[in-house]
């Protein structure tokens, strides 16, 4: 599956490992979990069905400041977040919202790079953490 500015990887874990490494990782760098979402508690709660699906939401002002300094509208899109999902035929993936499409998405300034090559960074590790064995 390819959809511009997402960046998908296979886990080599189960939908609630992966999450769970996703949050220890995270917390262990230092960063802010602000929510956890549970969309498929939330389908069952209304009486409908929905493989694993998760979502965490994290960050902090350090990361995402200098971009909404540059173009706050890219507020709509920080903190920043990561989808952990199981496909209809069992596999885990891990999927996030590629950094420097965003900029592009909303036109952030060339003093924003540095931010955005440390976040991209940021989230390929903490993926790969989550994903790989």
């Amino acid at each position: 599956m390819t959809i511009q500015g997402l960046i998908t990887t296979k886990s080599s874990y189960g939908p609630k490992d992966t999450m769970d490494r996703l949050e220890a990782t995270v917390k262990a760098k230092g960063l802010t979990v602000f929510a956890r979402i549970d969309h498929a508690a939330g389908a069952t709660a209304a009486g409908l069905e929905l493989r694993p699906t998760e979502v965490l939401i994290f960050g902090n002002a350090k990361g995402g400041t200098p971009l909404m300094a540059s173009v706050q509208t890219i507020g709509l899109d920080l903190p920043m977040k990561a989808l952990v999902w199981q496909d209809a035929s069992g596999e885990t993936w891990l999927s996030y919202n590629d950094p420097s499409w965003q900029t592009k998405r909303y036109g952030t300034g060339p003093e924003t790079e540095p931010a955005v090559a440390n976040m991209a960074a940021a989230l390929n590790a903490f993926a790969k953490a989550a994903t790989t064995a």
